[in-house]
């Protein structure tokens, strides 16, 4: 593109901010670049300078500087991310805005770095998700390494602020999916027992285990903390195998698959809670259903619901299931496309 322009918002736009406004006009103008225009006064609004959180109204006049065509390119990642993990972790972008990035996160990625985690990992892999921005996305919680689903990252420290404050007060709504050893019996119910960290063997403590402690002896037990789990099973496969949905109503390290051990019906592939060498041939324990079903760990966060903490607005998002689960799925014929948004909504 070429000259200055002057252009007028139009009675149909309603009020937006600018920066939005303009990428509506020049989708391929990145957030960066309108922060820079706007800082150097190169973009106008009725001839006054303007921030790209500039709301603009019907009739009023924006002057645009002629902008830099250019191919579409994949932004290069910082050093030290290789080229295959920077698309690794942008092809895992779920959704994202101007404050927030979602991703579905893969199996087998931890979250942070830490005992045995090694350096790959997506707090590591941010510099590769800034989309013009000048600072990395930040985490805002977590999800176990051969957890998959969706992950949430803010764009800036006040939105980071926001979200962390929101899963405090539990005002999200994290959905799980997992395959369970077995079929639990009711098949809508609580867990309620309490966790406390067994120390691992290794050297750094790695392999460390919860350990389900009874809702009587929590107070009783050194270290121990209450933990909740809604669970509901959505389809099974005789009494060999169950779809569970899994609300975790307090978020303690391994809750899920803790609970589901303790009662009787471990996730499949869970080789830390499950014995994944035992086969499961009915009734629970054994987390592995063997034949062509994958000795992976069958546990996805689902979905993920929160009040946007700019906008306000309800956001919803719903991550697809990794290949392994989904290969599961087909094997034993269960359907994505009939499980409820939320099986719990009736019961809240």
């Amino acid at each position: 593109m070429s000259g200055v322009k002057m252009l007028t918002v139009a009675a149909d736009e309603g009020e937006s901010r600018l920066d939005r406004w303009l990428k509506k006009r020049f989708p391929e103008i990145t957030q960066g670049a309108v922060e820079k225009l706007c800082r150097t006064g190169q973009i106008r609004v009725d001839g006054g300078r303007v921030k790209a959180s500039t709301r603009v109204v019907p009739g009023q006049q924006v002057r645009v500087p002629p902008l830099q065509a250019s191919a579409p390119s994949t932004p290069k990642p910082e050093a030290g991310i290789g080229e295959a993990d920077a698309k690794m972790i942008r092809a895992a972008v779920l959704w994202k805005d101007e404050h927030i990035i979602a991703l579905n996160k893969p199996p087998g990625l931890p979250s942070q770095g830490g005992s045995g985690q090694g350096n790959r990992h997506v707090d590591g892999l941010t510099g590769a998700l800034m989309f013009g921005y000048k600072d990395r996305p930040k985490l805002v919680h977590r999800l176990d390494k051969d957890t998959s689903g969706v992950l949430l990252l803010a764009r800036t420290d006040r939105v980071a602020r926001a979200l962390s404050e929101a899963f405090r007060a539990r005002t999200t709504r994290k959905i799980y999916w997992a395959a369970v050893a077995g079929l639990p019996n009711p098949k809508m119910g609580t867990v309620r027992f309490g966790l406390v960290k067994a120390p691992g063997h290794g050297r750094g403590g790695e392999g460390e285990k919860m350990v389900a402690v009874h809702p009587s002896k929590v107070e009783a037990t050194e270290g121990a903390k209450r933990a909740t789990t809604d669970y509901a099973v959505l389809d099974a496969l005789g009494t060999r195998a169950s779809w569970l949905a899994l609300v975790p109503i307090t978020g303690r390290t391994h809750q899920l698959r803790a609970h589901m051990a303790e009662l009787g019906h471990p996730i499949v592939g869970d080789g830390k809670y499950g014995g994944s060498g035992q086969e499961n041939l009915g009734d629970g324990w054994g987390a592995q259903l063997g034949g062509e079903i994958s000795r992976k760990l069958h546990l996805h966060a689902r979905s993920i619901g929160f009040d946007h903490p700019i906008t306000g607005k309800r956001i919803t998002l719903t991550a697809p299931l990794p290949d392994h689960m989904k290969r599961t799925w087909k094997t034993v014929g269960w359907s994505e496309a009939e499980a409820p948004a939320d099986p719990f909504a009736d019961e809240t």
